[in-house]
């Protein structure tokens, strides 16, 4: 009769501690439910933002689509969930920036100039205002105009527009008060 080696006891399951399992949920990054939905709850402020640093509707949907996009591809590294917002604002400027350089360069590269935009016929003064405004704004530096369109559209504090831009907090301040200087010269100066 031949002999039969006892079974080896069975191990009882892991369960992991409380940390490890801390540890995986800051490994995940942000949940696609939480992107979506912080993407939904603020679209509109997204859109207006790359509105105010872009010329154009279309583009600027875009923009916006394309940064929730690259940071749904990238949630993984989005470490902290309140950060998402964030993250959404800092693609869209730079996916804002990056629309405005290929336009330069297709600018540079076109042989004849554009046509200039028709002037509003009705001279509706807040449209008058909202235009030179928007003029005025174009005709800043870039972190300039940057640093005011997160400032006062986007209602960020300037530590939160420095963490933005990835610059300091005396450059946010400089560039504000700079920038709004030289829009009150601009929007003194007759049409």
């Amino acid at each position: 009769m031949p002999v039969i080696a006892p079974m080896p006891a069975a191990r009882p399951a892991r369960i992991p501690n409380q940390r490890e399992g801390a540890d995986e949920t800051m490994a995940a990054g942000t949940t696609v439910d939480h992107l979506t939905e912080t993407y939904r709850a603020h679209y509109r402020s997204l859109l207006g933002l790359a509105a105010l640093l872009l010329d154009d509707t279309a583009s600027c949907e875009d923009v916006v689509q394309e940064a929730f996009i690259r940071v749904h591809s990238a949630r993984k590294r989005v470490r902290d969930p309140e950060k998402t917002l964030a993250y959404l604002r800092q693609t869209v400027v730079n996916l804002s920036r990056s629309a405005l350089r290929r336009r330069i360069l297709g600018l540079k590269l076109l042989s004849k100039p554009m046509p200039d935009m028709a002037s509003a016929e009705e001279g509706a003064y807040d449209q008058l205002e909202r235009d030179s405004l928007i003029k005025a704004m174009k005709g800043l530096q870039r972190r300039q105009r940057e640093v005011l369109v997160l400032r006062y559209f986007a209602d960020m504090t300037e530590a939160q527009v420095a963490e933005t831009l990835g610059i300091s907090l005396g450059s946010v301040k400089a560039y504000g008060s700079r920038g709004i200087a030289a829009l009150r010269i601009a929007m003194e100066e007759p049409v």
